[in-house]
């Protein structure tokens, strides 16, 4: 394991660890919001493992996964 990859995996959970009272709020960010970030994570999560950054990978793709969720989230609220 190189440096970078342990650098970016705690950043990783560190955002993805930021994201929880979001999740668990009925306050959302919007969905263009949420939909960008979490795609271009996804983006980024396939630079890394496209690196062998293994650990980042996993971490940031956590992480779009959360802000999907958010997404989603917004989504179903707007549509009740």
């Amino acid at each position: 394991m190189i440096w970078q990859d342990a650098l970016l995996m705690v950043g990783g959970f560190g955002f993805s660890l930021a994201l929880l009272p979001s999740l668990f709020s009925t306050n959302k960010p919007a969905w263009s919001t949420s939909l960008l970030t979490g795609s271009i994570l996804l983006t980024f999560s396939v630079c890394y493992l496209s690196l062998d950054l293994l650990l980042a990978f996993i971490s940031t793709v956590i992480t779009a996964i959360l802000w999907l969720t958010l997404f989603v989230q917004k989504i179903k609220r707007v549509g009740a």
